[in-house]
């Protein structure tokens, strides 16, 4: 059986397996280009993907991503992850900037409150009636 697939894998010339050929093509390319190649053809498949798919696909690869990466990684790895994003924000933003996230999130949780009180408020005014 095994080797009945290695012939289907093989390629017109029957000297290598497609996944051989594809490998050496591609450390062939890694040799020929440089970065911006590769920056290149990935910002050209980056537009032509969002042409081709509305919000709802990268809803769908996200939360795939999501959920393949919480099944590899332990808590210790979104605790990594998590040090290194606070200590790479600290060094470009100044105390200006905390104080503006700050008050941006007490207005925000302010206001949460104030939704929920009123919306408890209306519950207890309907079971009244």
């Amino acid at each position: 059986m095994a080797n009945k697939q290695n012939n289907r894998n093989r390629n017109n010339n029957e000297n290598m397996t497609v996944e051989e050929a594809g490998r050496k093509g591609g450390e062939a390319t890694s040799r020929n280009h440089d970065r911006d190649f590769y920056e290149e053809i990935g910002r050209k498949g980056g537009e032509a993907t969002s042409k081709n798919h509305g919000h709802e696909f990268y809803q769908e690869i996200g939360r795939k991503g999501g959920e393949a990466t919480a099944e590899n990684h332990g808590e210790e790895f979104y605790e990594e992850i998590g040090r290194k994003g606070g200590e790479a924000t600290s060094e470009k933003h100044d105390d200006d900037f905390y104080e503006e996230i700050g008050r941006k999130g007490g207005e925000a949780r302010s206001k949460q409150r104030s939704n929920n009180s009123n919306s408890n408020q209306n519950r207890r005014n309907n079971n009244n009636n």
